[in-house]
């Protein structure tokens, strides 16, 4: 299994980023992915899922800002992030779940900062 995200940078508050995770290795298309994210100095925390029927679920504090989706077709799933915030600044990870409970794999991480 692999995992490599893209996409991350540094942004203004306000400001829109769309990160992108290419996986393989695995029947993409039958699986949950989630997007995570780490501060530093804070616990990693779950973004954004998306269940293998398409239905997403978001934390509170990304909703009707994050949009998360995947194309099956090129194994990838995205998440267009808008109206960013300082506080959303963390590494964020590409995780893969077969039951959408356990993460059994991640990715390396991208870095989104929001900055003046």
């Amino acid at each position: 299994v692999q995992l490599v995200e893209s996409g991350g940078g540094l942004v203004q508050p306000g400001g829109s980023l769309r990160l992108s995770c290419a996986a393989s290795g695995f029947p993409f298309s039958r699986y949950t992915m989630g997007w995570f994210r780490q501060a530093p100095g804070k616990e990693r925390e779950f973004v954004a899922g998306i269940w293998n029927d398409a239905g997403t679920y978001y934390t509170n504090s990304v909703k009707g800002r994050f949009t998360v989706s995947r194309d099956n077709a090129k194994n990838m799933v995205y998440l267009q992030m808008n109206s960013l915030k300082p506080e959303d600044t963390a590494v964020y990870y590409c995780a893969v779940s077969p039951n959408r409970i356990n993460w059994n794999y991640w990715g390396q991480g991208t870095q989104v900062t929001v900055s003046s």
